[in-house]
């Protein structure tokens, strides 16, 4: 594979799992520098790291939740002193709520959304934006959802996470783009990861993708795909968009 991301490095929140690793995976691919954070899952985060090296490059591993300031401060000065600053920039960590009707939502429920979403987009964007605009060059990647568009029954304080994702991107991506930097956001519909099979039986699957006009689910290789693209140095027209991948799928 041609390394045309060798010499950047990437910062890829949520990393260790599903989405976020195979961005990871895909950017390693291509000759970037990754710093994979994750929260919990050390182990796959790890692992992560490891199948990253045997592309060549550097990757290390950095815990931090990512809705606490000061946390996302410290994990930047360790990735500045590994890895040097981070150019291109991929938020793909996500939780999703557990409560399906919107009057059981309780206060934590809606703190862990917005922290992880919203809050969490802000500390890592103003965490690169100083290197970013120093250089003028930069990638910001949001991971946004179908729910951000169309909104989805059951998920409605996820659906207004994503929503506020969208709406950075696109103001965000304005006030950027004199500076060298683009900012876009990626909006996938059902993919098969671990988040989706803990939300649904294996008859609600197969619900879902016979109401998917390309007939099944999508995989996280392929937002990977599309993730990479946007880190292209040929990619700096393509700003203030938010990209949907869904199989044709717009319930």
């Amino acid at each position: 594979m041609n390394k045309w991301l060798q010499g950047q490095t990437a910062l890829v929140s949520g990393g260790s799992r599903g989405i976020g690793a195979a961005i990871t995976l895909e950017l390693a691919k291509a000759g970037a520098d990754v710093a994979i954070n994750y929260f919990q899952s050390f182990d796959q985060a790890t692992q992560v790291a490891e199948e990253c090296r045997r592309e060549g490059v550097s990757a290390q591993v950095y815990p931090a939740n990512i809705g606490s300031r000061n946390e996302v401060k410290e994990m930047f000065r360790q990735v500045e002193k590994d890895l040097g600053e981070p150019n291109l920039l991929i938020h793909s960590a996500g939780v999703t709520g557990k409560s399906l009707l919107f009057q059981d939502v309780m206060e934590e429920e809606y703190d862990l959304l917005f922290d992880t979403h919203v809050r969490g987009a802000t500390h890592l964007i103003q965490g690169v934006l100083p290197g970013m605009i120093r250089n003028r060059f930069g990638r910001i990647i949001l991971i946004s959802s179908i729910w951000g568009e169309s909104g989805g029954a059951g998920e409605v304080l996820y659906s207004a996470a994503k929503g506020a994702i969208n709406g950075m991107t696109r103001a965000l991506a304005k006030e950027l783009a004199p500076s060298g930097i683009t900012v876009n956001a990626i909006a996938p519909g059902a993919i098969e990861t671990d988040m989706l099979t803990r939300q649904v039986t294996k008859e609600e699957l197969n619900e879902i993708e016979e109401s998917i006009p390309i007939g099944r689910v999508g995989q996280p290789r392929e937002i990977a795909t599309l993730a990479a693209h946007l880190c292209n140095m040929e990619s700096a027209y393509l700003t203030g968009q938010i990209l949907h991948i869904n199989g044709g799928w717009y319930p």
